[in-house]
This record gives C-alpha cells, structure tokens and sequence, in this order.
C-alpha cells in the first residue's frame, strides 16, 4: 500500500535574466527536476515552480547598450530561457518573471510587515557616485589599483590578485566602468534589515535539519562574527520596484529575487482550480516547501530569506538543498577551451537525456563540484545507456514481433529474477528521495547487468535457430521485455522523454512506481523502434568547436554590463600569463566577407613585413572596404587555429559596445605595423 500523498511545492534558483542559460547552470534545474518526477511517480502533489530574476543594475545597462526598454531585454531573454528547459525536459508546473504583480505585491508585503514589527531602519551611507551617468555605482561597477598590494584593473570591492577585501573608497584611481570617469563620493539614505533580530530563530532553524550539514557549519562563520543589517535598497536609476512611501528608491534585487518563488506559485494558484496560495506558504501548514540552489548563494536562502519569511508572517523552508560547480575536464568552463557551453550550443548536437543521465551518475546529496569529463560522457552514455538498457529492448523486441506477433507471454518464466528486480524499487526509491542520485544510477545499472547476463546465458538468438523451443524463447524475450520495463521506469526520472518512447513501444499508460511491481503479461505491444543512438566523438568535437567560435565571432561587453550578473566571464590569468601576450599594431591590407558567416570577415594583416590571416567577428560594424588600409592591434602570438571558413593566424582587438560600435585605429594614428603595444 502506497503511503498518503504528500503536498510538497520545490523550487530551482531563479536564472537571472542577462544571458543564456548554460550547462553549468543545468545541473541545478535537471537535479531538481529529477527529484520532482521522483516524487510524482510515487504519486505526492508536487508541483514546480520558477521563474527569471529580471531586476537589477546589469539588466538595466544591458537593454540600455541595446537601446530597447529593460522589458524588452527580459522579455526575449525569457522565451530564450524557457525554450531551452523545455528542450532539456524540465518540466516546471510554472515559469513566470520577477517583473510581475504577484512579486511586486510579496516583496511590498514581506518589507511592510517587517517595517511594522521594528526589523527595517535606515541610515545615510556614503556611495560611490558616477557624474556622467548620474548613478551610484556597485562595487563591482568600480575598478581601480589595489590598496594593497597596488595590482591594476581590480574591482572595488576585492582584489584578485592578492586577495584583500576593501571598500571601493580605498581604491587608488577608481574609475567607473560604465562611463570611464572617477567616481564621487555622495551620501544617500538607504533601508537595511535587521538581521540580528533573528539571531536565535537562525541559530535554531540551520541547525535543525533544514539543511545539509556541511552548509550548517559554514553558516556557524557567520554566528561567529555577528549577523549585520542588510541593505535592501538602491538608488535610482534602478530596474526594479520602488519601495513603498519611499519615491526614488528600489529594492535590491535580492530582496525581490527569492520573493519570486512564492509569485510563481501564486499565478500558478490563479489558473489553477483547487490550487491554494495559504495551504503552501501558511505557517504550520502540513505541505512541504523545497529549494534547490548552488552553494555560492547559500547566504541570502538560508539567513536571509527564513528570517524575512518569518518576520513577514510566512512558513520557513523544510530544506534547502545546495549543490556544487560544475567543471569540464577537471577545469572551470572556458570559452578559449571551448568548453563553456551554453545550451542551445550543447542542444544542437547532442541528445539532452544524455547529460540528465551523466549528471544524475555524478550527483549526490552533498555539495561537492562534479565535473563533466568529455571522453567519459562518451562512453558512459554508449556503455550505460545504449549498450545496457536499450540494447535489452532491441535484443528481446525482434523475435516477439516475427515470432509471435507482438504478444507477450501470459506469465512472467523467472519469478524469482523479477521479484529481485522489483524488490530493488525500495533502494532505489530511498536514493531517490535523499538525492543520492549517483548510487541509485549505479543500483539501476547492476540490475541492466544482470538483465543482459540473463539474455546472453539463455541465448534467444540460438532458441529461433532449433525446433521445439518456441514456447521458450517467447518466455524469455518476454522476460527480457519485463525487465527492461522495470529498468526504464526507475530511470524514467532521469530520462523522461526516453521513458515516454518506451511507454509507447511498450503500449502502457505513463508509468508510475506501484505500477512497476505488477508485470506486463498477455500483452500486445508496438513494433520496436530505436531508442537512442550512440554519442560519436566528432559531435563533441563540433560542440567545442562550435563554443570557441561563438566566443571569437561575439565582442564581449560583459565587463561592462554583466559584473554583477549570473554571467561568467571565464578564467582568471596572472598577471605574468598577460605579460605573455604579443600585441602588435597592424594594417589591414585585404578585408572580405566570409561565406556562410554572418559576423566574420577575412583579414589580410600586414605586420611589419610578413602578413597573417585572420577571422574577426566585426561585420556588423564595418564593410570590407572601410577596413582596408585601418590600422588594429592584434595578438601576435597566439596559436594558428582551424576554424570552419580556414586557419585564423592570431585575433584582432577592437573597443566598443559591440554591435555597430566596434572601434579601431584610424589610418594616420602615427603607429606603424609590427610595432608592440606596451
């Protein structure tokens, strides 16, 4: 007998809404999507909600260098990012913006519900101001000299070189990043949340299993050095919602950002008959509430967030579930390497159950980093996936279909073998529950062994050559088939869309976990059709491939406007590996348009006597006759590189934006070709 079904609503991170979605960032939404089909298999309420984080000073900055209206911006980023989840098969009950009414309506009420129990005060601050843009500027939005150790180029908030931390008034020639100019220093007053206010509640509630253990001893730091008022607003001109009675000043956005769950789950409630908001979000409601994240934003979830929720009159979380990073062959994604893959770049060559399946063999319940080892993908999907699990179906689904006209035995031959495999439903479903996804995968592929072991040491293939064996080799091949029922329905969380062919081939409703214990007997099923095919190598090779060119093809501003977003920049260097740079000054002698390229153009470059071949993704900005004879810098000595169109000899350097905004050196700029850049 099935248990009473339980009532849980789960939540991923809100994507912020500046960029692509990557696969760094699908190893959140996929973990928790395997754990939500988990849980509706087993027949609890569980419903998924999400949505995009679309306020803040990047988003704003961005859609400004674009010139469209902020709206616009998270508006095309929104049909982006849903597009690619779909793709993946996650399956959200629920996907809905932070720029909505429902969220606007949660943080007003969260903020004047605390402001009335005496958690909100305010002070005047001093703020570093940009003149030029009328704004004051984050930390990140400053960079200037070290105060430490006098290292160049480090933001204002800490320095990446030695590593101190400091305030963006003690840089030494701080400059804006957005106008360029040397910031002011302006007082404004600012509301804070008092987090102190909480420090018994916290001090409780971390250490009351609502979180993992190693989270609960990093949050012990924080303790330890007393918990800090929060500041909870900023300063026009902002994208975001004005603080209520308080005209010109708007909510940070990671006041608002967790918010979102709860607007989600609301405009869910509206569309939805019999959904309501108070059964989830009431406390000492009997539902369960779930959020999964990664452990860099640990602090705003598990401090910030219940203490608001309670201040605020709302349930606290049951847990928070944190995972680590993702890394690409033992190193942090790349885009030089090739290996900081977005998506759509990932969707369009590979099959997406593949990478559900190779992250769930990889996670665990803890928050360690997991790494996506390319020649292992390989050959962890081709052995697991298509060599074990499907390979059982194609070996078994032929002879019932020419032999006995897709019908299944009327009974089940090995009942003992069955049973094992049934009994292991238990294991399996507790991993499950607990996010150990890794052993359950491993449970789930031992049991594929023994099932292939079954075939070989029975030999159906041999049965079809000899007279008598009919009535033996349809009880096996349907053996065969049972089996493989039972192996897709406990991957059936991970592979959803694989499961969903099988169900098909298999002429069964969706399967649920009661329903895997009953075996499938005296039944007609469909004609067998390819599951999945092998990953080759030369589909990884044209992804990485194709993650290099994007990078070189796209100008990047995101130093410029994405600072403070979910936007990667890519590696650090020391300084000796810029040193190692070759910059040079060179003349472009030849310039075409390059087939098939929508931003390239072919450079000819003279550099002091020998020439190079270069592709730049400067074609929105320039025509190849308003290229020859301009003078750019170029990277002298970096490695030839095969690309698509030919072999690039170094890369062009170019400042601006980006767009028609790309600007090189006129032709009478005084430097000569071959000269070094110092």
């Amino acid at each position: 007998m099935s248990q009473k079904a339980r009532k849980i609503l789960v939540t991923s991170a809100l994507p912020y809404a500046n960029g692509p979605i990557h696969i760094g960032h699908l190893v959140e939404y996929i973990q928790t999507d395997i754990w939500v089909r988990f849980q509706k298999m087993r027949g609890n309420q569980c419903i998924f909600v999400c949505a995009d984080d679309a306020h803040g000073t990047p988003i704003m900055l961005r859609a400004r260098q674009q010139g469209i209206a902020p709206e616009q911006l998270i508006d095309a980023v929104s049909i982006e990012h849903r597009a690619d989840f779909a793709e993946f098969n996650v399956g959200f009950d629920n996907y809905h913006s932070t720029h909505s009414e429902e969220n606007r309506f949660f943080a007003n009420t969260i903020y004047q519900r605390n402001r009335d129990k005496g958690h909100i005060s305010s002070r005047t601050i001093t703020q570093a101001y940009d003149p030029a843009e009328k704004m004051f500027l984050p930390d990140r939005f400053i960079k200037g000299e070290c105060p430490k150790c006098g290292a160049q180029d480090q933001y204002g908030d800490n320095c990446e070189v030695c590593g101190a931390s400091y305030s963006p008034s003690e840089l030494i020639n701080p400059v804006s990043t957005i106008s360029g100019v040397t910031p002011e220093q302006r007082e404004s007053e600012h509301y804070f949340f008092r987090l102190g206010d909480f420090e018994s509640l916290l001090k409780q509630w971390t250490r009351g299993g609502h979180l993992q253990k190693e989270v609960s001893n990093k949050l012990d730091e924080w303790f330890a050095a007393g918990l800090q008022e929060w500041d909870i607003s900023r300063d026009a001109p902002y994208f975001g919602f004005e603080i209520p009675d308080h005209p010109g000043k708007f909510f940070y956005v990671w006041l608002d950002a967790p918010i979102g769950y709860m607007a989600s789950f609301k405009n869910l409630c509206a569309r939805t008959d019999g959904l309501e908001f108070d059964d989830f979000w009431k406390p000492g409601s009997d539902s369960e509430l779930y959020h999964f994240i990664g452990k860099d934003i640990i602090y705003f979830h598990a401090l910030f967030w219940p203490a608001m929720l309670h201040g605020a009159d709302y349930r606290m979380p049951t847990a928070i579930f944190s995972h680590g990073f993702l890394t690409v062959n033992g190193l942090k994604m790349s885009k030089s390497r090739g290996t900081f893959i977005t998506a759509r770049s990932y969707l369009d060559h590979l099959n997406p159950e593949y990478l559900r399946y190779y992250f769930a063999a990889k996670l665990g319940s803890g928050v360690d980093d997991i790494d996506l080892n390319l020649e292992d993908f390989i050959s962890r999907v081709n052995s697991d996936l298509v060599g074990k699990v499907v390979n059982i179906a194609s070996r078994c689904a032929g002879f019932i279909r020419k032999r006995f006209d897709n019908q299944l035995a009327d009974e089940v031959s090995e009942t003992e073998l069955f049973n094992l495999f049934s009994a292991a439903g238990k294991t399996i479903a507790d991993l499950y529950e607990t996010r150990e996804f890794s052993r359950a995968v491993r449970e789930i592929m031992s049991l594929a062994d023994r099932a292939n072991q079954y075939i070989d040491e029975k030999k159906p293939w041999v049965m079809a050559k000899q007279a008598g064996r009919e009535t033996e080799l349809h009880a096996v091949c349907s053996m065969g088939l049972n089996l493989f029922r039972l192996l897709i329905g406990y991957l059936r969380p991970i592979l959803p869309a694989t499961a969903a062919l099988s169900e098909a081939f298999l002429r069964i409703e969706p399967l649920t976990w009661d329903a895997l214990s009953v075996p499938l007997t005296g039944h007609r099923i469909a004609e067998f059709k390819p599951l999945m095919t092998r990953v080759e190598p030369a589909q990884i090779d044209a992804m990485v491939a194709d993650s290099r060119q994007n990078l070189e093809a796209t100008p990047s501003t995101r130093r410029a406007v994405g600072a403070l977003a979910d936007d990667p920049i890519g590696d650090s260097i020391e300084f000796q590996d810029f040193a190692r740079l070759d910059l040079r000054v060179v003349r472009i002698i030849k310039a075409e348009d390059v087939a098939g390229a929508d931003k390239l153009l072919q450079l000819t470059l003279d550099l002091g006597g020998t020439t190079r071949n270069v592709f730049a993704g400067i074609k929105s900005a320039y025509t190849p006759a308003q290229l020859e004879g301009r003078l750019t810098v170029m990277v002298a000595n970096l490695a030839p590189r095969k690309m698509r169109f030919g072999v690039s000899e170094g890369m062009v350097l170019a400042a601006g934006p980006g767009g028609k905004e790309i600007f090189l050196l006129s032709a009478d700029s005084g430097a000569e070709p071959g000269m070094r850049v110092k």
